[in-house]
């Protein structure tokens, strides 16, 4: 932040404008995406590790700090989602009313602060032991399972390798019990004549029962984590297809002052800083009456009903689009840019989609930490995040085809450059569609889910 807001303040790093044409070197672009390509490295580093590390401060054995460990994630979303209001409203003024150097160096003078209060509190936290690489122990498992493919594995469990004591072998890591399921990998933990365990056992021969469970585990919840895809793939229209939607409509709020339609996006923040509180104050202790359970809801519900809402988002948006349609055609606003019909019928599609992202995303984010081995869980809550760009990039291919078939003999297609002559409401029950298959799909996925199951005590 601090390399961008010099890019954008300093002689020589700042291109020379003439009033809006701007013209940078090559050394002044390269500054520039330089400072871009870090910011991306840096978030890369805190966020699949700021919640976990955040989860990591409750006690699971205590019963009142493994309650409020259930609300961090839901109050750690809103407080991501009070900075993205701020940055997309504030920050967005500051940058085209006051200067760019102002819009980049409030953020980075903010992230200093940050930096400084996460240090200060270095007393406080409650570490994770480091545990090595987890994708090691994977690998070890894979070959070791492989090595060992034509060996049989005993119907008592018991005779399975593991630790003797209490402990896991792995720091900061708890035993996990062995489950019946993808039993090939078992075959990792068997014991043979050719393994050396009496003296320094080598792991990618004979792994112990908790490092066959921790593949295991991810494989468990790798189906989960793909039905997350098409639900990011709905997300992502907020950034394109509500957009383009939102360009053909009335932008005006009063005679003189125009709403950008990139600009609705703020009601989705709104919408999640709404719903948040409302989750966990209101609907968790009246689900609790009916369910009996501590969070109201599983994770697997949670994100079920955030997949529901997402559905009936993409319905609302086509339901518009259908509307503004037939407005079209009445009174024939075909070559019209913007018809006289206010952008602010779009705020449902966003209140929804924010609403979903509450139950589907929070309850991710909750569902991989609880899930994960206790020493793989910053790699599967990064794992969890890459769901956000598999759906942009299952977005794009999808328009990519619909563009392609739909053009085909001469057509305009359902996304023509001219809204007024397209069906993008047709776009819109597509991924309907496809969001109900992913929902029924994931309701199988979630019937047959073996959660984990812990034993003993970290060392």
């Amino acid at each position: 932040m601090t390399l961008l807001t010099l890019s954008a303040s300093v002689h020589g790093l700042k291109p020379e404008c003439v009033k809006d044409d701007c013209n940078s070197t090559g050394s002044q672009t390269a500054v520039f995406f330089a400072a871009l390509y870090l910011i991306a490295l840096g978030t890369g580093g805190i966020k699949p590790c700021v919640s976990s590390f955040g989860a990591d401060q409750f006690d699971e054995t205590d019963e009142i700090e493994r309650g409020k460990k259930s609300s961090f994630f839901n109050w750690f979303y809103l407080s991501i989602n009070i900075g993205a209001l701020i940055a997309s409203s504030v920050l967005v003024w500051i940058q085209m009313n006051v200067g760019w150097s102002w819009g980049f160096g409030i953020p980075a003078v903010a992230m200093v602060v940050a930096v400084v209060f996460f240090f200060l509190g270095s007393h406080l936290y409650r570490l994770q032991k480091p545990g090595g690489s987890p994708l090691t122990r994977n690998f070890q498992v894979l070959v070791a399972s492989m090595r060992k493919h034509s060996v049989k594995v005993p119907a008592d469990k018991s005779l399975l390798y593991e630790t003797p004591d209490m402990e896991s072998n792995i720091p900061g890591s708890r035993k996990l019990e062995h489950t019946e399921t993808f039993r090939f990998f078992d075959k990792a933990a068997v014991e043979t004549e050719t393994d050396n365990v009496k003296g320094k056992g080598d792991p990618w021969r004979l792994c112990t029962v908790t490092q066959v469970e921790e593949l295991k585990s991810i494989v468990r919840i790798l189906p989960v984590w793909a039905s997350g895809i098409v639900f990011a793939t709905v997300y992502s229209q907020m950034n394109t297809m509500f957009v383009i939607q939102g360009n053909t409509m009335d932008q005006h709020i009063g005679p003189h002052f125009e709403i950008p339609s990139a600009s609705l996006s703020l009601f989705d923040t709104v919408s999640v800083i709404f719903w948040v509180p409302v989750y966990d104050r209101i609907i968790i202790p009246f689900a609790r009456k009916f369910t009996r359970h501590e969070r109201g809801f599983t994770q697997l519900q949670r994100m079920g009903i955030g997949l529901v809402i997402s559905t009936l988002a993409m319905v609302v948006a086509g339901s518009l689009e259908v509307i503004r349609l037939d407005n079209v055609r009445r009174n024939n606003y075909y070559d019209l840019k913007k018809i006289p019909m206010s952008i602010f019928w779009q705020v449902p599609q966003y209140f929804l989609v924010g609403c979903a992202e509450v139950f589907t995303f929070v309850g991710q984010l909750e569902f991989f930490y609880d899930q994960a081995p206790d020493a793989m869980r910053s790699l599967l809550s990064a794992l969890s995040l890459t769901t956000v760009a598999l759906g942009n990039y299952l977005s794009t291919l999808l328009v990519t085809i619909v563009t392609d078939i739909t053009t085909r003999h001469g057509k305009l297609g359902w996304i023509p450059e001219n809204l007024n002559r397209g069906h993008l409401d047709y776009f819109y029950w597509l991924l309907a569609i496809l969001s109900i298959i992913n929902f029924f799909v994931y309701l199988l996925i979630a019937k047959f889910y073996t959660y984990k199951k812990v034993t003993g005590k970290p060392r």
